[in-house]
């Protein structure tokens, strides 16, 4: 019972995470015609990481083991990968693609770290697993394909950009997975962060010559985008992340996409069409599919050297 419902929780809080993280989407949009894409980054993690380092202070008396030097490191670099270096590529790919093109992308990452697992550490990946998150990708094309525009060269690299992301965010979830096992999601969260808003202020020095205070409601989306979609999102994936394998927990962010349709209805006042719906419908068969696991395993003996599920 304690297993499922650690299960359980451990699903909720990452579709809790990919609900902040598809907002982020159109709300990194509207900031961006005030805000460059690096300082968006700068501000958005700074805060994060002050707000955090709070939460650490008063959970300072905690039992929870804190990371020797090497457990650091290996946090503090997947910070830089996960914060610093896929943001750094999603906002400026968004910057230059559509949101349709950036959520059609990111259906894609599940199928990044299914392969990176594969190569990095043989893990072995069960035939419905694959083609759960075969099918949620392929929903997530539904959902984007009427909405998608043709652009130019910008377009096309931007895509690139959030093709690489993908690829740096999967390097994040198996790196993030290793180095925070045993380790408190606040404390993790927050090395993590800190790390990421570094590399982030050193970026954003090259768009100096662009700052300007941003308007109240700028100023009000990157505060939604450093508490709910930082911190809430982090802090939220890296509970779930730590209780599931990683190709699971990033095929739930399949799911991003039919959130990220809800949040362009509101923030940009788009019209959802059926064939975005129905796609919608398919993603989350998907995530289901993909979350299936088979208990035949359960009864069976336990035979040495065999890999984990």
């Amino acid at each position: 019972m304690d297993e499922q419902r650690t299960r359980v929780l451990a699903v909720c809080s990452v579709v809790a995470a990919a609900l902040f993280w598809s907002s982020s989407y159109a709300v990194t949009k509207e900031v961006l015609a005030d805000v460059g894409p690096l300082t968006i980054g700068a501000v958005r993690f700074t805060v994060a990481a002050v707000l955090l380092g709070a939460m650490v202070r008063l959970r300072r008396r905690s039992p929870a083991a804190r990371p020797d030097a090497r457990s650091l490191r290996l946090i503090r670099l997947s910070g830089l990968l996960g914060i610093t270096a896929y943001f750094v590529l999603e906002n400026i790919g968004v910057e230059l693609s559509t949101a349709s093109d950036a959520s059609l992308i990111v259906a894609s990452y599940p199928l990044m770290t299914m392969l990176l697992e594969l190569a990095v550490l043989r893990t072995k990946m069960p035939p419905l697993r694959v083609c759960g998150v075969l099918l949620a990708t392929g929903g997530a094309a539904l959902v984007v394909r009427n909405g998608a525009e043709v652009g130019g060269g910008a377009r096309w690299f931007g895509d690139v950009l959030l093709l690489l992301g993908g690829l740096v965010w999967a390097g994040y979830n198996i790196l993030g997975k290793y180095a925070g096992r045993g380790q408190d999601a606040v404390r993790l969260t927050y090395h993590q962060t800190v790390a990421g808003a570094a590399g982030f202020l050193l970026a954003s020095l090259l768009e100096a010559g662009d700052w300007r205070l941003p308007g109240v409601t700028a100023s009000a989306l990157l505060a939604y985008l450093a508490v709910a979609c930082s911190v809430g999102g982090f802090l939220l994936y890296n509970y779930g992340l730590r209780r599931m394998t990683s190709s699971v927990a990033v095929n739930i962010l399949n799911l991003v996409p039919v959130f990220g349709v809800l949040s362009a209805v509101v923030v940009n006042g788009e019209t959802v069409r059926l064939p975005q719906l129905c796609g919608g419908l398919v993603i989350v068969a998907g995530v289901a599919l993909g979350l299936m696991e088979r208990r035949d395993t359960a009864t069976a003996p336990v035979v040495a050297g065999t890999g984990s599920r």
